[in-house]
């Protein structure tokens, strides 16, 4: 039996360093060599799962620091009967959580421990963020909170205070009393120290001494909380202030003023505010106080007054000084009247579209759009109209809208009314073609962006419509093949010198425009070969692709491919023709989904070839198990991964990823060199991102060609289609290879 101990061993040791190169942690179990010595008093942490992609079916919320035991089971005892994977991984990247432990265990039911894992760590004060970094899977997700150890504390601190300042014979303080408090606890230590002045005044903490300066009878409660929460008994201190000795005789001046939205009956509308001030040259002011109504009594004031019954009203007012004058009793009078119902709704919109159509229902020449609105009975009234065409800012409408370009439009419009309120977009989408009149025009690149960007440079200049009908941007060839930098940018300088002279742009724009060309480097050595198109918006180009898994994408009149208009469901869309190797990837992507739902999709690249791992049920798994996924969503809400994140290894949040206009589109670029990916939207760079290793999810598999997955040289490319309701929209798919 001594040899199979020792080869038993041997493979143990072997799987514990895959699993260590892999970033998978595990320890030994009970009684193997190396196994944590089980009599060790040590807290035991617990998660499990099952068949849920969504949640964890348990997991812990707190925990003590210091030394713990994990313990990650996905196994049929927890439930697994599909055999898939989960991992438990705690995010070190981070600011907000602890990034004190690496740790990252993959677990599935038919693995050598049947899918339960431990492993040994130190946790911290602090909280960590752990979930499943398996794509898909991105709800899985929690907090662990780990607070201080050594043992409970259950005794509350000791608190003391301490009165200074000047006393007469009496023992009164003259002018003012400094109240100093201090505590002290031996067990988790004093968290801090509150005070209040008065019976009824409220709990502040305590941070310097208490100055106390109103001449009078004073009381200053304090408590001491220590880490462990215990609170210490209430305990005050009490005392007398008294003025210093003076010959004053003069009382303070006070006045009080009336705010508020007035009618034109002078009328307070919903409520009024009243200010009092007092002033005193002498001793000081002592105290102000107020009293609404002729029998009201008086109250200290702290603070401005508001009144909010309708109704005529009195506010009376008067004030001390500390040598005890006091100011005659003044008072101000003012009438609250009830407001008017507020308008929360905003205006109804409507569009029509007119002018002469062919037999495909596509406007001949142009097509004129006609917006209106109403704010119905009773409501503030409309405010204004805007519009926005084709994603293009909103602009106000004045008129109808003569849209005479041919192609495929889309125009959203919307209304405010005098009250602030704002109708939610609507669009209209529509086909114009070209007639004998009005020709199409020929304009050598389709660029709708915003701003004219060149290359991946944005110049922040209106990409405004020419007096030909094209764009800007679209009469700078910046992805057409260009011999040398000194002849593209003698090109974008003979266009913009016309651009100039129309009075298109102005010196500041057209300085602006030939510093992004400058900048793009386009047409330098090693950037000479042009972009190669493999979808183009004809049937020919999207009849190349192939359509994996659930979901469609449908090719639309104006070159674009659209998701989830046929079929929904988890798919791709992917292209077979040759893998690519380090390349720069460049389309422009679409939010198009209904309502308030957001696109949600993704870019697939590196994958290998789908049909070649029979072991998958589902082939489009290929690419999300063996690729990486560069994503599109722009929700403030749902998956932590935002646009531009690498699905599962690199999160980049909202803020980073910028978030554009429903319906607007986006330019996008994906350079990947060697194991570099560098994530581009509108020409800014938002992620970057190293696929270093020990952030894989497979194993080494006997079929992989010598390394895995999440590591392959060059690969496919593919579009996701996630569902019906993440409607996404591509077009202009292209790719240049760098060498």
């Amino acid at each position: 039996m001594r040899p199979v101990t020792r080869q038993r061993r041997m493979w143990a040791a072997l799987l514990a360093a895959l699993l260590m190169m892999l970033g998978l942690q595990t320890v030994p179990a009970a009684g193997e060599p190396g196994a944590p010595d089980a009599g060790a008093a040590q807290q035991v942490l617990t998660w499990t799962a099952g068949n849920d992609i969504d949640t964890y079916l348990s997991a812990p919320t707190t925990a003590v620091a210091g030394p713990a035991t994990i313990v990650f089971e996905n196994s049929a005892a927890t439930g697994n009967t599909t055999g898939m994977p989960h991992t438990l991984t705690f995010v070190t990247s981070d600011p907000e959580f602890n990034d004190d432990v690496q740790l990252n265990v993959l677990a599935n039911p038919n693995d050598a421990r049947g899918g339960k894992h431990t492993a040994e760590v130190t946790l911290t004060p602090g909280r960590y963020f752990y979930h499943c970094t398996i794509p898909g899977h991105g709800q899985m997700q929690g907090v662990l909170t780990v607070t201080e150890g050594g043992g409970e504390d259950t005794t509350a601190p000791e608190a003391t205070a301490r009165v200074t300042g000047s006393q007469n014979d009496k023992g009164e303080y003259v002018g003012s009393a400094s109240v100093t408090l201090e505590a002290t606890d031996e067990g988790s230590g004093v968290d801090r120290i509150e005070y209040a002045v008065g019976a009824d005044g409220a709990w502040q903490p305590y941070t310097a001494p208490v100055v106390v300066d109103q001449v009078g009878t004073h009381a200053v409660r304090y408590r001491a909380l220590d880490k462990a929460g215990n609170v210490s008994a209430e305990r005050s201190v009490g005392f007398t202030v008294v003025p210093p000795p003076t010959d004053d005789t003069t009382a303070p001046e006070t006045s009080a003023t009336v705010d508020g939205e007035r009618n034109g009956d002078g009328a307070y509308i919903g409520m009024a505010t009243v200010t009092v001030t007092a002033s005193d040259t002498g001793s000081g002011v002592n105290t102000i106080e107020y009293a609404i109504g002729a029998d009201g009594a008086w109250q200290a004031y702290t603070g401005p007054v508001t009144v909010h019954r309708v109704g005529a009203h009195t506010v009376r007012y008067r004030a001390t000084d500390k040598a005890g004058n006091a100011a005659a009793e003044k008072s101000v009078e003012f009438t609250v009247v009830a407001a008017p119902p507020q308008d929360t709704t905003p205006p109804a919109t409507g569009v029509t579209v007119e002018g002469t159509r062919n037999s495909d229902g596509a406007y001949v020449g142009a097509a004129t759009v006609s917006i209106g609105a109403d704010d119905g009975h009773g409501g503030s009234g409309v405010a204004g109209i805007e519009y926005s065409l084709d994603g293009g800012p909103y602009l106000a409408y004045t008129g109808p809208v003569v849209v005479d370009r041919a192609g495929r439009h889309t125009v959203a419009y919307r209304a405010s009314d005098q009250a602030g309120n704002t109708s939610e977009p609507l669009t209209v989408s529509f086909t114009v073609v070209a007639d004998g009149g009005v020709p199409a025009p020929h304009c050598p690149e389709y660029d709708e962006r915003l701003t004219v960007i060149v290359g991946t440079v944005d110049s922040g200049v209106p990409n405004r419509v020419t007096d030909n009908r094209c764009r800007i941007g679209e009469l700078i060839e910046d992805e057409k093949e260009w011999t040398s930098r000194a002849l593209f940018l003698k090109h974008v300088r003979s266009v913009l010198d016309g651009l100039l002279e129309e009075g298109v742009v102005d010196e500041r724009e057209y300085r602006a425009v030939d510093e992004a060309a400058r900048r793009s480097g386009i047409g330098r050595p090693g950037q000479t070969e042009g972009y190669r198109k493999i979808l183009d918006g004809t049937r020919e180009s999207f009849a190349k692709w192939e359509q994996v898994g659930g979901g469609s994408f449908a090719l639309n009149p104006d070159g674009s491919i659209t998701s989830g208009t046929t079929r929904g469901g988890l798919g791709m869309l992917w292209f077979p023709e040759r893998k690519y190797g380090d390349f720069s990837l460049r389309l422009q992507w679409r939010d198009d989904a209904p309502g308030a739902e957001n696109a949600n999709s993704g870019v697939f690249v590196r994958f290998p070839q789908v049909h070649d791992h029979p072991e998958e049920s589902r082939p489009e798994w290929v690419a999300i198990k063996y690729g990486h996924e560069v994503q599109v969503f722009d929700s403030p809400t749902g998956d932590m991964y935002k646009t531009g994140s690498v699905y599962g290894f690199d999160r980049v949040g909202l803020a980073g990823a910028g978030v554009a206009q429903k319906g607007t589109w986006n330019d996008y670029e994906i350079r990947v060199v060697d194991q570099h990916y560098s994530v581009y939207r509108n020409g800014v760079l938002i992620n970057e991102f190293d696929n270093a290793g020990g952030q894989e999810f497979q194993p080494p598999r006997s079929d992989d060609p010598g390394t895995d997955g999440r590591r392959f040289a060059s690969g496919y490319i593919g579009l996701q289609v996630h569902g019906t309701t993440d409607v996404v929209s591509y077009r202009d798919v292209r790719i240049k290879e760098l060498s």
